[in-house]
């Protein structure tokens, strides 16, 4: 029995406990890290691009020892290899369970040697997600009367965290980086939500629809992490319009659902949360069926009713540490910019948003 199968087995049975003890929403925490490059034939050069993140960039798939391999930034790694004509590896450096302040302490501040590097073109990160979730369970248990302070103890965690996260980013990162961006939120559980609370409002006595208290404050959120970014130099990716809009005119605007539902550049708050949460109510489903047509829909989250679904195989990830690899490109060419694939699952959905960012050339 060699040493590494070995000090594996001493930390597998009681952090398997933990993580039967404890949902991801809870404080379960599991390192995921992989890298993988796309190894492109006749190339010479390689570029890197650095992910930071949760349960989200690392492609959990409800393994403890695996991932997705193709998880949203190891599919931008294969649009820049396209674009580049050249091996990019993909970096994931993540925390399945992490809150914000775990993602931005043990990974981009602990682990920022991985964006320090020369050949690092491009660095993105995504977190929050569980501080949302948290929060969410925490008003699911409440009973009598509501306490909202959760969901702003969670939006302003998120506010001081993601704010955090792009300085450091701007201080350390290795100078010739060329692009920054940051994953906002989807809305797991959209339509689950579509229920009463157990608590009761303080001012109307009575239970309130969890889904109109939840989808305002992940829209401020969001609102914040994409105007942050514009602040500080970043690209935001704006999933929840990704995954929540159709890509086809649902209401006659004249406008794509997923298009309408983005993120306008230099907005205020007040105008993103009315638009989402009331004028385009109506347009926003569930990413369990995300139509592309009128006729025709995706899954984009698991079996969780949190996670995006992806394509292809796994890679290891988790008790048994991480894992390196290599290997050609799925696609070698992308048609208007998008692989066939692109609308189909929920990580190949994400990947494809960050790489509309990305630059001409590294």
């Amino acid at each position: 029995m060699n040493t590494r199968f070995r000090n594996a087995l001493r930390t597998l049975l009681p952090s398997l406990a933990a993580l039967t003890l404890a949902s991801e929403a809870s404080a379960s925490t599991l390192n995921q890290n992989v890298s993988w490059t796309i190894d492109r034939a006749g190339t010479t050069s390689k570029y890197r691009v650095v992910a930071y993140g949760d349960s989200i960039y690392a492609g959990y798939n409800g393994s403890t020892i695996s991932a997705a391999k193709y998880a949203a930034p190891t599919v931008d790694a294969e649009y820049i290899s396209a674009l580049w004509n050249s091996d990019i590896e993909s970096v994931r450096r993540t925390k399945s369970g992490a809150i914000a302040s775990d993602v931005y302490n043990n990974k981009i501040v602990a682990e920022r040697s991985y964006m320090q590097a020369s050949n690092t073109r491009v660095v993105t990160f995504e977190m929050c997600g569980n501080d949302g979730l948290q929060a969410r369970s925490s008003f699911k248990s409440q009973t009598g009367t509501c306490d909202y302070s959760v969901l702003t103890a969670a939006e302003n965690n998120c506010k001081a965290n993601v704010t955090a996260a792009m300085n450091y980013i701007n201080a350390n990162a290795y100078a010739g980086v060329k692009l920054k961006v940051i994953s906002n939120l989807h809305y797991p559980g959209y339509a689950a939500d579509n229920t009463q609370s157990s608590c009761k409002d303080a001012s109307t006595g009575a239970t309130v629809k969890m889904q109109d208290k939840f989808l305002p404050s992940i829209a401020r959120i969001n609102f914040m992490m994409c105007d942050v970014a514009r602040l500080k130099g970043f690209q935001c990716a704006d999933n929840f319009a990704q995954y929540m809009g159709a890509d086809y005119d649902s209401n006659g605007d004249g406008q794509i659902d997923s298009g309408a539902l983005r993120y306008v550049l230099g907005e205020n708050e007040a105008s993103y949360v009315t638009r989402t949460v009331t004028t385009l109510r109506s347009t926003i489903r569930d990413a369990n069926a995300h139509f592309v047509s009128s006729g025709s829909s995706y899954d984009y989250i698991q079996s969780d009713d949190t996670h995006p679904t992806y394509n292809g195989s796994t890679v290891t990830a988790g008790l048994f540490g991480g894992s390196t690899g290599k290997g050609a490109p799925r696609y070698t060419s992308f048609a208007g910019g998008k692989n066939p694939i692109w609308n189909q699952y929920g990580h190949e959905r994400m990947g494809w948003a960050v790489s509309t960012f990305n630059p001409a050339t590294p």
